[in-house]
């Protein structure tokens, strides 16, 4: 697998002014990741479902015991026992989901009753009701679909004020997703896996590998006519990226770009990051525009199109409030209802910023390694940003003929979501609390593992406390692999600031792929009976340790350090007043 270059990325800002000037020549292709909000799970959320429901039948466990999908220690049980599994992909394979779908529930009709229970009673969300917006006021014409559920249809109906203005084309009418493209029919649906009230629904291996020869072919030309815009789809399946490969060589491809929405820090899926590639090598306009979610990404994209009514949306946005400040507890008898794992983080505004002739992420993650630098940095768009020491940054980077060596500031649009400079605030906090706090730190995706460097100090004796006995020990079952109390931290942003996350973890030295499940059984042991009382108490023990004013990531006495102020006291909720 190639590194990912992050320079194919369009900023959010720049498509939504890109999108104003060409919004009804641009097409949609929406996956399951449009939906989530709505509470229909994900490609991802089924994935872990199918996991579990073949893991306790075929190993005949309680369900009790592997019911927490947000554990990590779970996911690794469950992936170690498909990674033992002949005829099933390995955990990440590109035909996981539809694999394991087919795997779990062989018969179609099994999977008709599944999809149909999973929409039931869906909503649409802001994010649909944005989009039928456009489409009533012609800015969007046709919409593409690998979804089953009817939430666009739902939300046209009640833009629209009926239920007639929305054409739509299945598995059951492929003729008619033509006849409505030629015949300029707008606006136009095109379900390409299928209705959940379809007789057909596609979603396994053989019945993608067999998709629809004339939707294919429908897609791959209207590519030609029109541009088009990805959101909340992954890429998994080879019949819908096939199209839109082979869209890349026709005469006239994409003539109004091709953009791709992705949620998160994560790069994307490598087809994805292939496909964007192998447009602008071809002289496409195309790129991958990080958004926080499709919701908000939807509502930022109408505010410079005239003509949009959005009454509905600010309906829907007000019904679904359902936060506001509360006081803060004083004493026993106001306590919250919810304690949460979120501690408010005080950042640094500006950050160095250099540019100069070097390549993407990988490029500077080199040129940092091979000189040793003592500087934590992230590759934008804009250029390197980063904290450290002047000298240092010129000792690096200075082969790569600097242009320009000025500061940046943190913009809180890009700190909404996982973005690379979001990313680069948690890497210099992470520095700050280990290096304050003698903590030896991983990088693991958008988060990172702390834990103890020396957990026999004294300095842990309160961690100790908390937890009753020894914080560190070797795996019975495995005596060459050592545990240690531990910590994670993401960085996350929300009421308009950020938020470090912390979840307390068991940290594994000398493990391998092999012994993935023996250190999940230990974990998941290890941590059973840490219900609110104990969770409640090791949240307040490791808030009030990291808590503090002008924690440095370096320490060092010139150039730009990173600074940050950690609240003692986590968020919580509060029963809402009628």
């Amino acid at each position: 697998m190639s590194e990912y270059d992050d320079s194919i990325e369009i900023a959010m800002d720049d498509f939504a002014r890109r999108f104003s000037m060409r919004s009804a020549k641009l097409m949609w292709l929406l996956g399951a990741g449009v939906s989530a909000s709505a509470g229909i799970l994900t490609a991802w959320d089924m994935i872990c479902r199918f996991k579990r429901e073949l893991y306790i039948t075929q190993r005949k466990v309680s369900p009790q015991s592997v019911a927490d999908l947000s554990s990590p220690a779970i996911l690794a049980t469950l992936d170690a026992f498909l990674a033992e599994s002949d005829t099933l992909p390995q955990p990440g394979a590109p035909d996981e989901y539809s694999a394991l779908f087919e795997a779990t529930y062989p018969q179609e009709q099994d999977r008709r009753t599944y999809i149909d229970h999973m929409i039931r009673g869906m909503k649409p969300t802001q994010g649909h009701l944005a989009l039928a917006a456009l489409l009533r006021a012609t800015h969007c014409n046709i919409v593409w679909t690998t979804n089953f559920d009817h939430l666009l249809a739902d939300a046209c109906a009640r833009t629209f004020d009926t239920t007639a203005a929305l054409n739509m084309a299945s598995l059951d009418g492929t003729l008619l997703a033509g006849e409505f493209i030629s015949e300029q029919q707008w606006p136009i649906e095109i379900k390409l896996h299928g209705d959940f009230r379809s007789r057909r629904l596609k979603n396994t291996s053989e019945e993608l590998r067999h998709q629809d020869a004339q939707f294919r072919r429908q897609l791959v030309d209207a590519c030609r006519r029109f541009g088009l815009i990805v959101a909340g789809y992954s890429g998994r399946d080879s019949s819908v990226m096939d199209a839109l490969e082979e869209a890349v060589g026709e005469p006239g491809a994409y003539p109004n770009g091709l953009f791709w929405m992705h949620r998160g820090e994560a790069a994307p899926f490598e087809r994805v990051s292939q496909l964007i590639r192998r447009a602008r090598a071809a002289g496409l306009e195309a790129g991958i525009v990080r958004i926080e979610n499709f919701d908000e990404a939807m509502i930022d994209l109408l505010r410079l199109l005239p003509g949009i009514d959005t009454s509905l949306l600010r309906a829907e946005g007000q019904e679904r409030r359902r936060f506001s400040v509360a006081p803060t507890p004083l004493g026993k008898k106001s306590w919250p209802v919810l304690r949460m794992n979120a501690v408010r983080v005080t950042r640094p505004v500006n950050c160095r910023k250099i540019v100069c002739e070097i390549g993407g992420g990988k490029d500077v993650r080199e040129a940092v390694e091979a000189a040793e630098g003592k500087i934590i940095v992230a590759r934008t768009r804009a250029g390197v940003l980063g904290f450290g020491s002047d000298d240092e940054f010129r000792r690096v980077f200075a082969p790569f003929s600097i242009t320009e060596f000025g500061i940046a500031t943190f913009e809180d649009r890009r700190l909404r979501y996982d973005s690379q400079e979001r990313g680069l605030l948690r890497r210099a906090l992470v520095a700050a609390i280990a290096r304050t706090h003698d903590m030896e730190a991983r990088a693991r995706g958008s988060a990172d593992i702390l834990a103890p460097r020396m957990p026999g100090d004294p300095a842990w004796q309160d961690l100790r406390d908390v937890i009753g006995g020894p914080i560190v020990g070797s795996v019975p079952r495995k005596r060459d692999i050592t545990w240690r109390e531990g910590i994670g931290l993401r960085l996350d942003w929300a009421s308009d600031q950020l938020w470090l996350l912390l979840e307390p973890r068991i940290v594994f030295d000398g493990g391998s792929e092999e012994t993935k499940a023996i250190t999940a059984d230990f974990a998941r042991e290890r941590t059973a009976r840490r219900y609110n009382q104990m969770l409640d108490k090791l949240i307040n023990y490791w808030s009030r340790r990291f808590a503090g004013q002008n924690l440095r990531a370096l320490a060092i006495g010139d150039g730009l350090d990173a600074a940050f102020d950690v609240d003692r006291q986590s968020a919580f909720s509060w029963a809402a007043k009628p």
